[in-house]
C-alpha cells in the first residue's frame, strides 16, 4: 500500500492513497468514525486495480491514519480535507462514491469543484443527518453542555458514536435538502430498504434536490446499512461501469 500524507497547511496531516490508472479517478468517501480501510473502499480499489482506472481513498481529520483530533471534526471540516487532498492528489475530473456521512460530504464537494466532479454515487447516503437522524434527549443536552460531546452506542463495533457540539452546530449550517442542490451531472443513489440508520426516503429527497436530470435510485430490498455484501459489492462495481 503506497500510504502517502498531505499536510492540510496547520500540520495536520491528512492519510490517503491514490492507484493510478485511467479516469477519471473514483474516490472514496467514508462515512461517520469509518475510515479508508473498511470493505467497500478495499473492494472498489482491488476492482479499480483490475479495471485499470484510477482510484483515490482517504481519511478525514482525526479519522484512521490521518493526524488531527476528531474532536475538532466536522461536516465541513472533513470536506475540507477531502477537497485539498483531491486537489493535490488528482488531475483532471473525478468521480465522488459517497457512503452515509461521505454521500454528505460529497455533495458539498461537488458544489465546491463544479468543474472537476464528473459524477456522484451515493451508498446510503446521509446528507442532514443531524436533523432527522440525531434528536437529542434532554439529559443528551444537559451532557453536551457540560462535556462538549455525547455517545451512543454502535453497532458496528466496540467503540460508541461520538456526537460533538461542533459537529451539531456545523452540521446544521452545513444542510442542503431544504434547497436545490446545484449538480447538472450523472448521480447514483444505492440504498437499502431495510437500513436502520438511514431510512432510504432521504435517497428520494436528495434525488428530489439535485438540479440533474439524470438521478437514479437503485433500492435494494433486503440490503442494511452497510451495503456490504458480495451481491451489494458486485452492484456499485456494475453501477460504476455503467456511468456515462
Amino acid at each position: 500500500m503506497d500510504l502517502r500524507f498531505l499536510d492540510r497547511g496547520d500540520g495536520v496531516r491528512l492519510a490517503h492513497v491514490l492507484t493510478p490508472g485511467r479516469g477519471p479517478t473514483l474516490v472514496f468517501l467514508p462515512g461517520y468514525m469509518s475510515d479508508m480501510a473498511g470493505t467497500k473502499a478495499l473492494h472498489l480499489e482491488a476492482w479499480a486495480k483490475a479495471s485499470g482506472r484510477a482510484f483515490l481513498r482517504l481519511d478525514y481529520s482525526g479519522c484512521g491514519a490521518s493526524g488531527g483530533d476528531f474532536a475538532q471534526g466536522t461536516i465541513r471540516r472533513w470536506a475540507a480535507d477531502a477537497r485539498a487532498v483531491i486537489t493535490a492528489a488528482v488531475q483532471g475530473p473525478v468521480v465522488l462514491v459517497g457512503s452515509s456521512m461521505g454521500g454528505w460530504i460529497m455533495l458539498h464537494l461537488a458544489l465546491a469543484l463544479p468543474g472537476r466532479v464528473a459524477a456522484l454515487v451515493g451508498i446510503a447516503a446521509a446528507p442532514d443527518f443531524v436533523r432527522w437522524g440525531l434528536a437529542l434527549s434532554e439529559a443528551e443536552r444537559a451532557e453536551l453542555a457540560r462535556a462538549g460531546e455525547i455517545r451512543r452506542p454502535s453497532a458496528y463495533g466496540p467503540e460508541p458514536y461520538r456526537y460533538t457540539r461542533a459537529l451539531i452546530e456545523d452540521g446544521e449550517a452545513a444542510c442542503l435538502l431544504d434547497r436545490p442542490i446545484r449538480f447538472d451531472g450523472p448521480v447514483r443513489l444505492l440504498h437499502g430498504m431495510a437500513d436502520a440508520d438511514v431510512p432510504f426516503a432521504i435517497s428520494l429527497r436528495l434525488a428530489e434536490a439535485l438540479t440533474s436530470t439524470d438521478v437514479r435510485v437503485h433500492l435494494v430490498k433486503a440490503g442494511d446499512h452497510r451495503l456490504s455484501t458480495p451481491a451489494d459489492l458486485a452492484l456499485l462495481t456494475a453501477t460504476l461501469e455503467a456511468l456515462p
